[in-house]
């Protein structure tokens, strides 16, 4: 059996026993059964994970879990995020100790980066960590659009750890348990579409164990983390794009909309922009040290899922304005698909690194431009 068969043949089969598994056990069920960490590094031929695996497997599973509808993770964070940033940066200690909780789909992780005032802009941190006399740090702060803080055992945090430094320089990158009550409150963000998939994380002398990378040396961590957002998850991305675009043309076409040539031809340009990037991601996969690719990925990507929202919504015409069901003040609003993707893409141009910072950083670091005047 192939790569591709034994990966389809298990995703189809643990689904077809449980459709719709808890978050947690099934982070559990893919550690159990070897999916998490595939081609992790380590030493000796050895991996942090559960198995090696070559980039084109690592595509292939990435691919193939897209297109099962399997539950959206719970892991991913730990597992995409700060695994290979432990293997690039972090002692062989801090990897023993954290990566086989991730691989095992036991510890659950979030990232503790952007914070009001300095979103996208992670030089202006004002997050302060200082040393606690027991050989860790108390950290003091407020951290914002936290994915799945609620649910997170841990935390990677950035913090300044010279108070008297200023923007890049005396950040440090922190590891937190988030289980301090007293110390670190979590507060669910509602959305334009009703739901809270972000959340505010209020830091009062929560304690971290643990730097990664040395102290002072955070910003170069989490530079290197960023470049490690956009790779072979771009690629399962793009799966899940394929998919929301296939149900905005059913709808244009159910409904009549393809037949207006401004909304056919809206359609097509999606369809080639989309097929356009999947090109781009496989050109680039596996670039190392060229600061240009996460970023214009993230400009793709960002921009034409938005304007798929507008689409969908189009595509609807009147009733796009209409929720599914009458608004009542004991029934909160409901969306229906069009109208929750229209919603909740329009942030995409701001999280994860806002278009106006890639475009700085291609500037800056690629195309050699003056800074911007601060």
């Amino acid at each position: 059996m192939d790569f591709r068969s034994e990966v389809r043949t298990w995703l189809e089969g643990r689904l077809a026993d449980t459709p719709t598994p808890h978050p947690r056990t099934w982070e559990r069920e893919l550690g159990k059964a070897g999916w998490i960490g595939i081609g992790w590094p380590g030493e000796d031929g050895e991996t942090y994970g559960n198995r090696r695996a070559t980039l084109a497997e690592q595509v292939v599973w990435a691919e193939e879990y897209a297109r099962s509808t399997a539950p959206a993770r719970m892991g991913h964070i730990g597992e995409n995020l700060l695994a290979p940033t432990l293997i690039a940066y972090g002692t062989e200690e801090q990897k023993q100790r954290h990566l086989p909780a991730v691989a095992r789909g036991e510890t659950l992780w979030c990232q503790g980066y952007s914070e009001p005032g300095a979103g996208s802009d992670l030089a202006g941190i004002r997050t302060a960590a200082v040393p606690d006399g027991a050989g860790g740090y108390a950290v003091t702060g407020q951290k914002i659009w936290t994915s799945l803080a609620l649910d997170a055992d841990w935390c990677f945090v950035l913090a300044r750890t010279d108070p008297g430094s200023t923007r890049h320089r005396g950040l440090s990158f922190l590891l937190l348990e988030m289980d301090q009550p007293g110390r670190i409150e979590v507060r669910p963000i509602r959305q334009l579409t009703g739901t809270s998939e972000f959340n505010e994380v209020f830091l009062d002398g929560a304690r971290a164990g643990e730097v990664v990378g040395g102290e002072g040396n955070g910003w170069q961590v989490a530079m290197g983390l960023l470049a490690l957002e956009r790779g072979v998850s771009t690629l399962a991305q793009q799966i899940g794009f394929a998919a929301e675009l296939g149900q905005v043309v059913a709808a244009a076409v159910a409904s009549g909309a393809a037949d207006d040539p401004v909304i056919r031809a809206r359609l097509v340009r999606q369809w080639a922009e989309l097929d356009t990037m999947r090109h781009h991601a496989l050109r680039t996969l596996g670039t190392t040290g060229d600061p240009g690719v996460p970023s214009v990925a993230k400009l793709l990507w960002g921009g034409w899922h938005q304007r798929l929202g507008e689409l969908a919504v189009a595509v609807a015409g009147e009733a796009g304005a209409v929720g599914p069901e009458p608004w009542t003040a004991q029934r909160p609003y409901e969306l229906d698909y069009a109208q929750r993707l229209f919603l909740f893409s329009r942030a995409d141009t701001i999280y994860g690194g806002s278009d106006e910072i890639q475009r700085n950083i291609i500037a800056e670091r690629v195309l050699g431009l003056p800074r911007e005047p601060r």
